[in-house]
Parts: structure tokens; C-alpha cells; sequence
């Protein structure tokens, strides 16, 4: 059975992010690892040096950060943030009308999500079901305290 690769959406700002904070492990945090794991080495017996050890994960979390970075970038697509539009898309902001009350979101990808800030995932249930809505759609969220309804009352 094949693995699923989920797909993430960024915009151009986080990937260029990722793309410059990748860089920097590579060269710089890979040669602090280095230095220390050289240092503890000269400190004689590895079996009993926790300096070592420590140095060793270290690099092993430095690794695996690496490559969860690459994959996120090799699975990655990038969105551009809209105005306008018709229906409710990954990147475009949307106004809603909850119990009366206007709250504002724009829809990104799981990785850029930042609720207080009006950044939903599209992954989110809010964010799930108004995909693909248009102005005057209402939908129905499954929350906590019961089921809560949206009205799209603007897209852009």
C-alpha cells in the first residue's frame, strides 16, 4: 500500500522562510554540532561521555528537523493570498456571521494557521466546511458546545 503525501500549502513568504531556515541548519547548525561532537570527542572515553552522547542527539534531532523540512518543502504548494473571488478558496479571506457577530479569516494551509489571528487551516472544520462556499451559503460546524452555524456574508 502506498504511503499518502499530504500536501501543504504555504505561502511564499513561509516557504521562503523554511527555504532560508533549512539553509541555516545546513551550514550553521550542522557545524556547531560538528564542533561540539569534535570537542567531546578529545574528552577521551565515548562510552561514559555524556558530552558526547549529548552532542550525538543533538545531531539526531538536527537531522531529522532537516529532513522534516525538505519534505515539507518537497510537498508544497504555494498559494497566493486573494482578494475577490466567488467561492471560498485556500488563501482568500473571508468574512462570516456567527450568532450575529462578524468574524474575519483567511484560509491558509495547516502549517501557517494562527486562529487568534484570523489565519484558519484549511484543515480545520470551520475551514473544511467553508471551502468552495459562496456569499450567502451558511454551514454548520461541529464544535464542542454543539453544532455552531456560519453564514459566508463576503469573500475577499
Amino acid at each position: 500500500m502506498a504511503a499518502v503525501i499530504k500536501k501543504n500549502y504555504l505561502t511564499k513568504e513561509r516557504y521562503d522562510a523554511i527555504v532560508e531556515e533549512l539553509a541555516k541548519l545546513k551550514s550553521e547548525g550542522r557545524k556547531v554540532v560538528a564542533e561540539r561532537l569534535r570537542h567531546a570527542k578529545d574528552l577521551g572515553d565515548l562510552s561514559e561521555n555524556a558530552e558526547y552522547q549529548e552532542a550525538r542527539e543533538d545531531q539526531t534531532r538536527l537531522e531529522v528537523h532537516i529532513e522534516e523540512l525538505e519534505e515539507l518543502l518537497r510537498n508544497s504548494s504555494i498559494i497566493k493570498l486573494e482578494s475577490g473571488g466567488v467561492t471560498v478558496r485556500i488563501g482568500t479571506r473571508v468574512k462570516l456571521k456567527k450568532e450575529g457577530k462578524l468574524i474575519q479569516y483567511t484560509v491558509v494551509g495547516s502549517n501557517e494557521a494562527k486562529p487568534l489571528e484570523g489565519l484558519i487551516s484549511n484543515e480545520s472544520p470551520i475551514g473544511q466546511a467553508i471551502l468552495g462556499k459562496k456569499v450567502g451559503d451558511k454551514v454548520k460546524v461541529k464544535a464542542p458546545s454543539g453544532l455552531v452555524e456560519y453564514e459566508v456574508v463576503e469573500i475577499g
